[in-house]
């Protein structure tokens, strides 16, 4: 599914198409999503002029001067600007028409995505009130990070991918952050030493920040709001290349099943 840098690659590509920009019509064709969209909303969002188009952790807020759309593109969503004789294809679940006669089209086979509506501070949401902090922020150091670990048996790839510790760290990143920063997967979140989290809230940040640069991950279905793939794939260092060489040492990378998820990991490099 779509992780952090492809929801931000996908808020890049769309976000200068939306602000300022006030919404004519919202047809919605299915409202069975993940969580079924609201009656209402429709009334809601029409006549609205966007502000802004924000990210928290994986969902897209679509600020408005009435309140904020939350949406989210579920395991195969995508959310891409279309002109208004872009021909309807099955999946597409509804459109929000712009005045400047764009559409911005949601298309999800698997319609675990959502669009809902929140007339409050999109922060005090049920489902974003009880999030960690974002990883590419100020407020994730390694001394927050170890804070929250001391006692924790965990392993610390388990860790880093609970959303209330520190959000958008998904399966992919954890992996390659672990590996960057010379860690086990499998390694005790409570054993880890300060300096040690330090490295692994940088590795973090870069991972991240490298994904975003070239366009998120290209796994199955995702496409950015362009349209266009992601383009780091091919830069993974551990993730998906079990019995491949580690760049560092040659020695076969290693494939576990940790927290029902694949783990990635070099033997030698990481411990």
């Amino acid at each position: 599914m779509p992780e952090l840098p492809e929801v931000e690659t996908t808020r890049r590509g769309i976000a200068g198409h939306l602000t300022d920009r006030r919404i004519e019509q919202v047809i919605v064709r299915d409202r069975r999503l993940r969580w079924p969209i609201p009656k209402g909303l429709e009334a809601s969002l029409a006549g609205q002029t966007i502000t802004r188009l924000a990210r928290r952790a994986k969902y897209l807020l679509m600020l408005t001067t009435g309140g904020s759309a939350i949406m989210h593109l579920g395991m195969s969503g995508r959310l891409r600007i279309v002109r208004p004789d872009a021909v309807v294809q099955k999946h597409d679940h509804y459109d929000i028409r712009l005045d400047s006669g764009d559409i911005l089209r949601f298309n999800d086979p698997r319609r675990f995505g959502c669009l809902l509506w929140s007339a409050d501070d999109p922060a005090n949401h049920p489902l974003l009130a009880t999030l960690g902090p974002e990883p590419l922020s100020e407020a994730f150091t390694g001394r927050y990070l170890h804070a929250l670990s001391r006692g924790r048996k965990i392993p610390i790839k388990q860790h880093l991918m609970n959303s209330r510790i520190v959000v958008g760290v998904g399966n992919i990143y954890a992996s390659e952050a672990l590996f960057m920063a010379g860690i086990h997967p499998k390694r005790a979140a409570g054993r880890i030493a300060l300096a040690r989290m330090e490295t692994l809230t940088q590795s973090i940040k870069a991972v991240l920040e490298d994904s975003i640069r070239v366009g998120g991950t290209t796994l199955r279905d995702f496409y950015g709001g362009d349209g266009q793939p992601g383009y780091f794939r091919p830069e993974l260092q551990v993730y998906g290349r079990n019995g491949k060489p580690c760049a560092k040492c040659q020695t076969p990378i290693r494939q576990i099943i940790l927290g029902q998820r694949s783990t990635f990991y070099c033997l030698e490099c990481q411990h």
